[in-house]
């Protein structure tokens, strides 16, 4: 005979929750983010944030976007609230790319050749967010 299954207190519930969302937010997301500002600001010091720019420029035109949209954060003043609106479906659509491939995709066993075609599509996804938001701005 099994013992009698009690329900957890909520304020259980909710301490084990706190515990998780912050290692989350410690050993993924914060390091993420860190890591994003320190590439950028390596492009930026470096000037190759500006090589970028020229690089892509002529695609992000499409968008009504600067080349250094590619790279570049609304806090340099490169960006205006426009261009995030333009850019915020694509970040949405796929912003997580890398961690997708490592953390899911690798661990549910997706077979290695369908990755690729994973990836193209999520880019694509992300042109038609961008040229929409471009038509209705």
């Amino acid at each position: 005979m099994s013992a009698p299954q009690s329900n957890p207190v909520i304020t259980d519930v909710f301490v084990e929750g706190a515990r998780k969302g912050w290692s989350i937010a410690t050993s993924s997301t914060l390091p993420n983010v860190v890591m994003a500002f320190i590439i950028i600001k390596a492009l930026e010091i470096t000037g190759a944030l500006k090589g970028l720019g020229m690089i892509f420029a002529p695609l992000m035109g499409l968008f009504g976007l600067p080349g250094e949209a590619a790279g570049g954060l609304f806090d340099k003043g490169i960006l205006t609230g426009e261009h995030l609106a333009i850019l915020a479906p694509a970040i949405y659509l796929m912003g997580s790319q890398v961690q997708y491939l490592g953390r899911i995709l690798g661990v549910i066993g997706t077979r290695a050749k369908r990755i690729p075609l994973m990836i193209v599509i999520s880019v694509v996804n992300a042109f038609l967010a961008m040229l929409l938001m471009r038509i209705i701005l």
